[in-house]
């Protein structure tokens, strides 16, 4: 449930905060107020596209804040859009993306927009519907998740006959070339770094006899006939012998002391370079050669080391899909065969809880319709089996939902004979299936209850008036017996049924012009009623604003407990 919503800077909201009570709280107002903004704002929560457009002008960013509670507790969501282009968002005062933020908000909203029924003209929307009932089920649906992994493994499948059959027809050229890569880069069996060692030791070797000569007349200056290092000792041993008399002695005591450790430990590592270093010139050849075999191997086929190896996996994985082709094939063909009966054996399955879906939703949807003004009218979702070739991941069927608008009338697809007002019933009327609800579809309700979330309608009126609207405003008040409703309208009778009404109304003064939100009671309510009804605040309107109001009272009091 929404508990409360913060808006700053959004189009013409300088600042709301609103907050929302169970049951169901209309917005009304003049076009062009800014009922809509309050929509959008919602919606970034639910992790629609943000648009800078939509920052008030003048302002750095818009804010939009918002306090949920549901099972988990409470849930304080915040998106914010600056004029740069870069946003944040936060959940429960932690850094989130804009999917995480809508992965655990969005549930928690049902958003109907103005023209959200014209996606009922699309067979894809439809079957979502279908899908939706399935999944209230015993089996929660799983038929089509089934069904889509049956589908992803056959298409798995065949993708390895095709490749099979592509190595198959490849040209002998191709394969000739992929042979001689792999010949020649084997002829050689190059490692990975062998080229970079080989270029760090190579100077090593062709410097071998320098390196050679110089450490060991080095070593023989340190130990044998120059003795420097007995004579560093001897040194320090003198001075040693006079360490406490003067401080500026005893430093120059211990810094020879240093370097005559320092020498010997230079001694002994030089000792084991000597031992190790040497003039190999068979070595040397051996490096250049090898040096030269990788080069070519590189220039052929590089132009880095990392392109040879590429060249000879993506080889080798060539030619090995043409050696036992014939064995490779029959395998794939049996894998095939098994993914196959699954498929099929999904299919049935599948088939069979969307037929039992679709005869549900065809009577529950034909009797919700006529508590919405559509008497005689009728909803049934035909089903088309297709072709094996032309199965889906969606189906091995196609689904239409069929429209009747009369008893004596044919049933025809909903696409191309419902009107933009019987749309937007038939989307309200699919709304209170899915959500459930104890009023007015008691029957439906027990069954078809799921999760407790905060739905908005956005003009659900379009296109409707009269004893229309009063039914759909029934049906609202029903649906809000259980969930918080929000609702955007220009309709007197569904503004009538709300437990609370908020006004939008654009306000201009000394500051500009901004959008001002607040609760209409008493007075205030029959005067925007009144509005709502003839345009005018008239002693007519307003007692015909009254006698509404009064109505919807006697029918709540009427409802069931």
């Amino acid at each position: 449930m929404l508990d409360e919503l913060t808006v700053r800077n959004y189009a013409l909201i300088r600042e709301a905060r609103l907050h929302f009570a169970p049951g169901c709280t209309v917005l009304s107002g003049e076009t062009g107020a800014g009922k809509t903004a309050l929509i959008g704002a919602i919606k970034l929560l639910i992790g629609e596209r943000g648009d800078t457009g939509a920052i008030r002008e003048g302002a750095r960013e818009l804010r939009v804040e918002a306090c949920f509670l549901d099972a988990a507790g409470e849930q304080v969501a915040t998106r914010r859009l600056g004029m740069d282009g870069r946003g944040r968002c936060t959940l429960n005062d932690e850094m989130v993306t804009v999917s995480a933020l809508a992965k655990t908000i969005g549930p928690l909203v049902d958003l109907y927009g103005q023209h959200d029924h014209q996606v009922l003209l699309a067979p894809a929307a439809q079957l979502e519907v279908l899908d939706r009932v399935a999944a209230k089920g015993a089996t929660g649906g799983q038929e089509l998740i089934a069904w889509q992994e049956a589908w992803d493994a056959y298409a798995e499948a065949q993708g390895v006959i095709d490749q099979i059959e592509m190595s198959a027809h490849s040209s002998e050229q191709a394969l000739e070339q992929a042979r001689f890569a792999v010949r020649a880069i084997e002829a050689l069996k190059p490692e990975e770094g062998e080229l970079e060692a080989l270029e760090a030791r190579l100077p090593i070797l062709r410097n071998g006899e320098e390196l050679a000569t110089a450490s060991r007349e080095a070593l023989a200056l340190l130990r044998d006939e120059g003795k420097a290092m007995e004579s560093l000792f001897r040194a320090h041993l003198l001075l040693e012998r006079q360490r406490g008399v003067d401080a500026r002695l005893d430093a120059l005591v211990a810094q020879l002391g240093d370097l005559a450790l320092g020498a010997e430990d230079s001694a002994a590592s030089l000792r084991a370079y000597c031992d190790d270093v040497e003039f190999d010139p068979a070595a040397l050849e051996e490096a250049l050669d090898r040096l030269g075999q990788l080069e070519g191997l590189r220039r052929r086929f590089g132009p880095r080391m990392e392109d040879v190896f590429a060249t000879w996996t993506d080889a080798s994985a060539r030619l090995d899909m043409t050696d036992n082709l014939k064995q490779r094939r029959e395998q794939a063909v049996c894998e095939l065969g098994r993914a196959d009966e699954k498929l099929h054996e999904a299919a049935r399955q599948l088939s069979d809880i969307r037929a039992r879906a679709a005869q549900e939703l065809s009577v529950r949807l034909t009797a919700s319709l006529q508590n919405l003004a559509m008497e005689g009218s009728s909803l049934s979702v035909a089903i088309h089996d297709l072709p094996r070739q032309d199965w889906t991941r969606q189906g091995p069927a196609r689904y239409e939902m069929l429209y009747r608008p009369v008893p004596s009338s044919g049933q025809r697809p909903l696409a191309k004979i419902a009107s933009g007002g019987e749309l937007s019933r038939v989307m309200l009327a699919i709304k209170a299936l899915e959500h459930g609800g104890k009023g007015q579809d008691a029957a439906e309700g027990s069954q078809w209850a799921g999760e407790q979330v905060t739905l908005v309608f956005d003009e659900i009126d379009a296109g409707i008036g009269g004893a229309t609207a009063t039914a759909v405003a029934e049906r609202l008040r029903a649906l809000a017996r259980d969930h918080q409703l929000i609702v955007v309208t220009h309709l007197a009778q569904i503004a009538a049924i709300a437990t609370t009404h908020l006004l939008v109304e654009k306000i201009v003064d000394d500051q500009g012009t901004y959008t001002g939100i607040r609760e209409v009671t008493g007075d205030e309510r029959v005067a925007e009623i009144a509005r709502m009804l003839a345009g005018s605040t008239d002693e007519t309107a307003l007692n015909h604003a009254r006698q509404l109001l009064e109505d919807s009272i006697l029918r709540q009091g009427c409802e069931p407990s």
